[in-house]
């Protein structure tokens, strides 16, 4: 099966001495690259995006741009509630090439009214002007608090035509992401959840922005590509949502790495230890030859 759009691993971020290590992170994207990733979001939800300012993101990608990685082949995370800043590291990202940019609405404020929402959206995209291209918008109602129904989508591609690239859904509901993909089947419609993505991508989804693919990305690749979904993934997510999701994929990363630096949360989120992850570490094993590549 042939995606639009591809497996891009939603980067954790690793922490030291509280500070992003961006020889890690480097080094990470560049091994998820390698191993068949399309590209590498920074900075998402699961690389703990809101918990890292503005200039910081923009630092760090400057640096890891400067270092090898191509632009093209970074998805820029933007999760902010004021237009500025949204508009500020969304012009950054684009500057430096980006592949793409995941544009997150507004989360502090809600509800908020789809007429607000749109507003928010049109502010950014005026403050970026011309330069402005591969918007992903992020759909995360449990994370945001904000969903993106598909009138504010339709509001938007018409209002600025060819700059809505596609749509990362990460509300965890199959037959809303269905609809999706039947509503706008000129966007790319990219996955969050990884249980039911092969299903997705059969239907006719562009691909993936998840964090699984820290961990096991030739898994999540190959359930991609031939439509049918992984049991062991299937299970692997199951307990990983059992858990804080993105310091149980951190200590995961930190598991098959052998780096416990990995596993280090910057708060407010927490930092779990070796027992809290053990079942998940067990679901593991089947991917034998995958972990032993990570290593």
């Amino acid at each position: 099966m042939s995606l639009s759009f591809g497996i891009s691993p939603a980067l954790v971020t690793p922490f030291l001495d509280g500070k992003v290590d961006v020889h890690r992170l480097i080094n990470h994207a560049k091994d998820c690259l390698s191993r068949g990733c399309r590209t590498a979001t920074l900075f998402g939800t699961t690389g703990e995006g809101p918990s890292v300012g503005a200039m910081e993101r923009d630092r760090i990608a400057d640096e890891i741009v400067s270092r090898g990685i191509p632009a093209e082949k970074l998805v820029e995370g933007v999760l902010a509630c004021s237009p500025e800043e949204a508009a500020f590291s969304t012009s950054q990202a684009l500057r430096r090439g980006a592949h793409a940019v995941l544009l997150a609405p507004p989360f502090y404020f809600r509800p908020a009214p789809d007429d607000a929402v749109f507003a928010w959206y049109a502010a950014v995209f005026d403050s970026v002007g011309s330069n402005l291209r591969d918007i992903l918008l992020y759909h995360i109602p449990g994370m945001t608090g904000v969903p993106l129904p598909h009138t504010v989508i339709a509001r938007l591609k018409e209002r600025y035509p060819g700059t809505i690239r596609g749509v990362k859904d990460s509300a965890g509901d199959p037959e809303a992401t269905f609809a999706l993909i039947e509503a706008f089947p000129d966007l790319d419609i990219l996955v969050g959840d990884e249980s039911y993505l092969g299903r997705a991508c059969a239907a006719g989804a562009a691909g993936s922005i998840c964090g699984v693919a820290n961990v096991v990305p030739e898994a999540v690749i190959e359930l991609a590509e031939n439509g049918r979904d992984d049991p062991r993934i299937v299970e692997l997510v199951q307990e990983i949502c059992r858990h804080p999701i993105v310091p149980m994929v951190k200590a995961l990363t930190a598991h098959v790495r052998e780096d416990p630096v990995w596993a280090v949360a910057r708060p407010p989120l927490p930092t779990l230890g070796e027992r809290s992850i053990a079942r998940a570490v067990s679901l593991l094993e089947p991917f034998g030859q995958v972990i032993k590549a990570v290593a």
